[in-house]
Order: C-alpha cells, then sequence, then structure tokens
C-alpha cells in the first residue's frame, strides 16, 4: 500500500494529524519546526533535551504523547545528530527513522515536518521531492502474494510545503510511485511475474496515461526482426518472450531519451545451470525491466517535458531440450555473430538486440540498466551501481544525478584494451571476457552494439535487492534515473 501524502502549511502546533515528527540535533537544538513547537509546549522539549531524555543521536526516536500547547495527540522526536555533519544521508535516514517508528501502531497519519531542515547543498525542493521518496520506501510492504494482514497502519503522511514547492511535491509523488511499482515487480514471484505479467503491465500504464502508448512484439515479429540473440536465450521456457515498446510524448518532434532495462524474470543459467547457490534470488534478474518501468511511469505521471522511449527484451533462461547451448554461434539483429560461451551469460545476449532496435527511434542518449554481472557486485558492493560509457558528459549527467538524490554509480573504463578478451574463433563476438574484469568486459560486449550512439550502461547486480531469505527489491536506480529525466526536461 503506498502511503497518500498531503501538502500542510499549517503551524505544528495546530496540526490535526495523529502525531507530529520534528527533528532534534545532538546539540540540544531543533529542527525549525521543532523550535517552533516547542514554543507552543512552552519549553517542554527544550527542558527534556537539557535533562537528556532527548539525546539528539542519530537513529534515535522518542514518542511523547499529549504535549500540552500541541494538538495533536503525540509528538515524534527523531535524532538528526551533529548539526555540522548534517547533510544528504543524514536527510533521508531521519524521514525514514520516522516513517519506521510510526508504520504499524495507533498513528494512522502523520505531519513530517522535517523538509524545513537546512541540507548542505540542497534547497528546498529537494528536501520536498526526497522526504516523499524516503518516506514512501520506508513505508513499503510487500503483501501480494501473503495471507496475513498487512502490518503497516500508517496510511497518510502530511509533509511541510511552501506554496513554491508544490511542483517538488508533486515530483516526489511520482517518483515515489515509480520506485514503488519497480519494487513490486522485483518482489512479485516469477510464477506471477513473467514476460507476459510484465507486458499486461505496461498496456495498463499506457491506457491510465496521457502521451504514453506501448507495443509488445511477440516472437514472430521478433523473428521477422533478425532478433536471433535474444530469441535464443528465450527457447528453453515455455513462458513466450516479449520485446516491451513504451513511448511517452511530451515534447513534440524533439528527439527522445531512451531507456532499455533487462527483462529476465527468472534465470536459472540455462544449460550452464546455476549450482553454486542462489538460484533463489534470479526473480531479481528483471529488476532492470522494473526500474526502467518504474521511471517510465514516475515520467508519464509528473508528464514532463520530453520524450521517452523505454524498451524491455522480457525473457525466461531455462535449460529444456530446446535451450541454447554453449558454442552454439547466434546472428543479432545487426547480422553479428556471437559464440555463445555460458548460457548463464544471458542478459547481454537480449540487451544486445534490444539496444540494437531502440536505434530506430533515433535516441539523443540511451542508457541501459541490468542486474548483469556478479563480478559488478565483487567490484562495488551493495553502495554503488556500475556505470560505463564512452561518452564523458553522459557519464556526468549520470552521476551527478546519483549523487543529488543519493542514488549513487561508479564510473569503470570501457577501455578497448578490454575488447580483446572478447576475441572469438568461430564469431564476430564471443559473449563472456574470462576471469578478470567481467563486469567490464559485459559492457565491452553492449559497445560493440551501440557504436555511433551516446550510450551508457549500469550495471545494478549489487544494488538492485538486498541479499537473503528477507531481501527485497530496492528500487534502486529510479532515483538516479529520474533525477537524470527531470535534469534533461530543464535544457
Amino acid at each position: 500500500m503506498a502511503l497518500r501524502f498531503l501538502p500542510s502549511q499549517s503551524p505544528v502546533h495546530t496540526d490535526t494529524s495523529d502525531c507530529v515528527v520534528i527533528g532534534a540535533f545532538n546539540n540540544k537544538t531543533f529542527s525549525p519546526s521543532g523550535t517552533a513547537l516547542d514554543v507552543a509546549a512552552g519549553g517542554r522539549l527544550k527542558a527534556l533535551a537539557e535533562r537528556g531524555d532527548i539525546s539528539g543521536k542519530t537513529g534515535q526516536t522518542l514518542l511523547l504523547p499529549d504535549v500540552a500547547g500541541v494538538a495533536a495527540p503525540r509528538v515524534l522526536v527523531i535524532g538528526l545528530g551533529d548539526p555540522e555533519k548534517f547533510a544528504v544521508p543524514q536527510y533521508l535516514k531521519a524521514v525514514a527513522d520516522a516513517v519506521r517508528a510510526l508504520r504499524s501502531g495507533p498513528v494512522k497519519s502523520a505531519y513530517l515536518t522535517l523538509s524545513d531542515l537546512p541540507v548542505k547543498g540542497r534547497d528546498t525542493d529537494w528536501a520536498v521531492r526526497q522526504a516523499l521518496i524516503a518516506a514512501d520506501h520506508a513505508a513499503y510492504e510487500y503483501t501480494a502474494t501473503r495471507s496475513k494482514k498487512a502490518s503497516v497502519t500508517l496510511s497518510e503522511v502530511s509533509v511541510h510545503v511552501a506554496d513554491a514547492q508544490m511542483n517538488a511535491f508533486r515530483q516526489g509523488e511520482g517518483i515515489a510511485a515509480g520506485i514503488q511499482f519497480t519494487r513490486e515487480l522485483g518482489n512479485l514471484p516469477p510464477n506471477i511475474c513473467n514476460p507476459s505479467y510484465l507486458a499486461e503491465q505496461s498496456l495498463q500504464i499506457a491506457a491510465e496515461h496521457d502521451n504514453v502508448t506501448c507495443d509488445v512484439l511477440g516472437r514472430d515479429e521478433m523473428q521477422a526482426l533478425g532478433m536471433g540473440s535474444l530469441l535464443a536465450v528465450a527457447r528453453g521456457s515455455a513462458n513466450p518472450p516479449k520485446l516491451i515498446v513504451l513511448k511517452y510524448t511530451g515534447a513534440g518532434d524533439a528527439k527522445p531519451l531512451a531507456l532499455v532495462g533487462k527483462g529476465i524474470t527468472f534465470d536459472t543459467g540455462g544449460i550452464n545451470l546455476k549450482v553454486q547457490g542462489g538460484i533463489e534470488e534470479m526473480k531479481y534478474d528483471m529488476c532492470g525491466a522494473a526500474s526502467v518501468l518504474g521511471t517510465f511511469l514516475a515520467c508519464a505521471k509528473l508528464q514532463l517535458p520530453i520524450n521517452l522511449v523505454t524498451v524491455v527484451p522480457a525473457v525466461e533462461n531455462m535449460p529444456d531440450a530446446d535451450a541454447y547451448r554453449p558454442s552454439d554461434v547466434l546472428t543479432a539483429m545487426n547480422g553479428k555473430t556471437i559464440e555463445v560461451g555460458n548460457t548463464d551469460a544471458e542478459g547481454r545476449l537480449i540487451l544486445c538486440d534490444a539496444l540494437t532496435y531502440v536505434q530506430r527511434f533515433e535516441p539523443k542518449a540511451t542508457v541501459d540498466v541490468a542486474t548483469l554481472t556478479g563480478a559488478c557486485i565483487i567490484a562495488l558492493g551493495k553502495y554503488a551501481a556500475g556505470l560505463m560509457s564512452k561518452h564523458d558528459d553522459l557519464s556526468e549527467e549520470l552521476l551527478a544525478a546519483g549523487e543529488t538524490v543519493f542514488d549513487r554509480a561508479w564510473r569503470l573504463p570501457l577501455w578497448d584494451e578490454y575488447q580483446t578478451q572478447l576475441d572469438s574463433v568461430f564469431a564476430d563476438i564471443y559473449n563472456i571476457g574470462g576471469k578478470g574484469a567481467g563486469a567490464i568486459t559485459a559492457g565491452c560486449f553492449l559497445s560493440r552494439f551501440t557504436e555511433g550512439q551516446r550510450w551508457a550502461h549500469l550495471d545494478i547486480a549489487g544494488v538492485s535487492n538486498d541479499e537473503g531469505r528477507k531481501g527485497m527489491a530496492s528500487g534502486r536506480p529510479v532515483g538516479l534515473l529520474s533525477q537524470w529525466l527531470l535534469d534533461q526536461a530543464k535544457h
């Protein structure tokens, strides 16, 4: 269930929500709204801070009932830490801490006043927008395939917003919806979220939003286009492949931006069956597709003044009698031949045909997003997506967008020297590059199908989901991509 957000300009002491949320620093000072509330309460909060009941330490929460002078029946105080070190991560954590403290319990509606906090290097528009996104993320609960009742009872959050920040408020709502959509797709089991389900969801986006169209190509249409690489990966599955093409028109005849997302709805590894553990998490191998669809949804909700094309090759990689094999030679849509060294390096095989297909729209920039390599997790862990591109300007745009919203990427080299690891005796290109630089050689493979294009690749294998039995999809990098689209809309 998504939170319902309301803009609020009322003074904190007249608010009628179930709970007012304020912030406290570790030097016994409060957020601006907290200071105003303390005045209304006759200095009660300051007195609690002086005697140590409110420490202001990062992560500390204190719920105070029936504070005199405050109309709301509860006040939640969130620890903000050192005011000299208060920056983007601390702000996002404070918002999330507040929602987590209230998400289950008697509070149904909360008034979040933290958006008036001064965040180093960020303006109030940013604070409002990111408050909504962080709050919705913290309140998310997966319930789609569970029989027990949802445990999250918090349903409505008011956010302190001035008239000038209403556009930022709407942006926050739209991006939060895109992130939640991405997380839900990622979390659904593969017996529900298969290629046809992704196609159905995409058609629904088109039906519900202005300026959006959706085409879904089936096996026969892809065969006619010569997508031999993509179709080879799909051969082993009873679930037919789909190529999903969403188009949003918000800028007339302008050349579009393009997003391409890897949609392997379940990855067994194919004939190179995954036998070293982790196969149960391979429902997340479509998180690249989920993230570009979520970003597209945010763009459609915000009606940005850009044109956007989103292409999703949706396939299941299974090992039946018709499955493609190691040493097979495939012919991609652009005519290049590919020798299969490993059927578990399948993501690049569906992306290469999608990247060729998207060129018909003459995009001014293309970004592909994929849970592509375990090597990227080894290199960067769970904190940064791997960014590869030969275009410095596009790389800087994406890196800056990620820094803005704390959905960060790190650039890896895409030097020509690495291309030699993809040499093949029997075809134009080998689909794996050996033990070293696995994330980079995967990017090199994709670069062979983006020649002459302004293109970047995001490997999100490390950031798309948390690991383990209780891990869930993160919604990344919808924040980065949405910020990039917002930045492009200003140009």
